[in-house]
């Protein structure tokens, strides 16, 4: 193991930043590529991001290797060495780990001399809120590169060590957070008749909405409708409230079944509402694309992982968390595996979580077959 690779890996941990405020850890990657093997770089892409462009002689497949900055706003328990410096803010999802994976290429690509193409490391902002990848995408430098394909990794606590997961049709669910507001009309607590209470009106969204989920992941037509924020009136018993809100974020394997979700919750709101009398507002918010995956590009992971003798995990069907990897799938041929974390290792998003080292090396390994299986072909 490179102890560079390691030592930016633990610095970067030390100092994690949230989404869209990486300016730090950008600096970091920024210093790191131009001390060890400096080249064109492109900043401030898509906000906070880094590009960096090694070309080989003569025009050829354009290959970019994408990863995170951020990290996420969760205190961190752990007591190591690294442990965050930043009150509240750590890397719990291993991105340090995967902008170290991805730094790791640049002493590998100093010694190549392929004949043609070009490989670009990309490190993407704010991918946690699902902004990231969309605002690099409308990047007008960005999208002069006009690369050929995007490939990348998250690591996965609770599978073996250095396995790698493979899912032929995507990496990972469509998600979309929706907000309802209604408004009603406050009266006395001892006369409501007199008033629109939206309770009723709350208790019937989240009944319907229930009746519209689909929880076998296996089914294509798989839905998941999670309630995870309701608020309704004051602590004054002498009012029936006004006003009611209602948080929801839906999951669905496609952005078609997505956007069937929608036009039936639309139509399941306006009803409702109605019904109850209430008028209602609609907010659509934090939307992670279904990561598709292209059958080519997921052949040369496949290969990478066979050649590389990982053990390799088919799962049936994605992931049901959100990736904003998805934005590129929608334009570029992509694919996204999974690094197996290890069985015992805290989940993601979980406080007392850190990033294996020793998958540092696998990483590495991983893109180092992609890239050369393209670019030598």
């Amino acid at each position: 193991m490179n102890p560079e690779i390691l030592s930016l890996r633990k610095e970067i941990h030390e100092n994690p930043e949230l989404s869209g405020f990486e300016y730090e850890t950008a600096k970091r990657i920024r210093n790191f590529i131009v001390e060890h093997h400096p080249t064109t770089m492109l900043e401030n892409l898509g906000g906070t991001g880094v590009a960096a462009i090694y070309k080989f002689p003569k025009k050829g497949p354009s290959i970019t290797i994408r990863c995170e900055l951020d990290a996420l706003p969760i205190q961190e328990v752990n007591d190591f060495e690294h442990q965050s410096k930043n009150k509240g803010v750590s890397h719990k999802c291993g991105h340090d780990g995967h902008m170290a994976i991805v730094s790791g290429l640049i002493f590998w690509l100093k010694e190549q001399s392929f004949d043609s193409g070009e490989v670009i490391l990309l490190f993407q902002p704010a991918e946690e809120n699902g902004e990231g990848a969309y605002r690099v995408l409308q990047d007008e430098r960005f999208k002069k590169l006009k690369t050929d394909y995007i490939f990348a990794l998250h690591n996965i606590p609770k599978e073996p060590l250095h396995s790698v997961i493979l899912m032929k049709k995507g990496f990972s669910a469509e998600v979309q957070s929706l907000i309802i507001r209604l408004k009603g009309k406050e009266s006395h607590a001892a006369e409501p008749e007199n008033g629109i209470n939206p309770a009723l009106g709350l208790s019937e969204l989240v009944t319907t909405f229930s009746s519209l989920e689909v929880i076998n992941p296996e089914d294509e037509n798989f839905t998941l409708l999670t309630p995870v924020h309701l608020n309704m009136g004051q602590k004054a018993y002498g009012v029936s409230p006004a006003n009611g809100e209602l948080h929801y974020t839906m999951r669905a394997w496609s952005s078609e079944n997505m956007s069937a979700l929608k036009t039936q919750i639309k139509s399941s709101v306006e009803k409702i509402c109605q019904t109850q009398r209430l008028a209602y507002e609609l907010e659509w918010l934090e939307h992670f694309p279904a990561a598709a995956n292209d059958v080519e590009s997921n052949i040369y992971v496949s290969k990478a992982a066979k050649e590389n003798n990982f053990q390799i995990i088919e799962r049936p069907y994605p992931f049901k968390f959100g990736e904003d990897f998805g934005w590129f799938s929608k334009e570029y041929k992509t694919a996204m595996f999974g690094l197996g974390a290890g069985e015992d290792m805290p989940a993601l998003h979980n406080a007392d979580y850190d990033f294996p080292d020793e998958l540092l090396d696998t990483g590495i390994a991983m893109f180092k077959f992609i890239i050369s299986s393209i670019l030598k072909a």
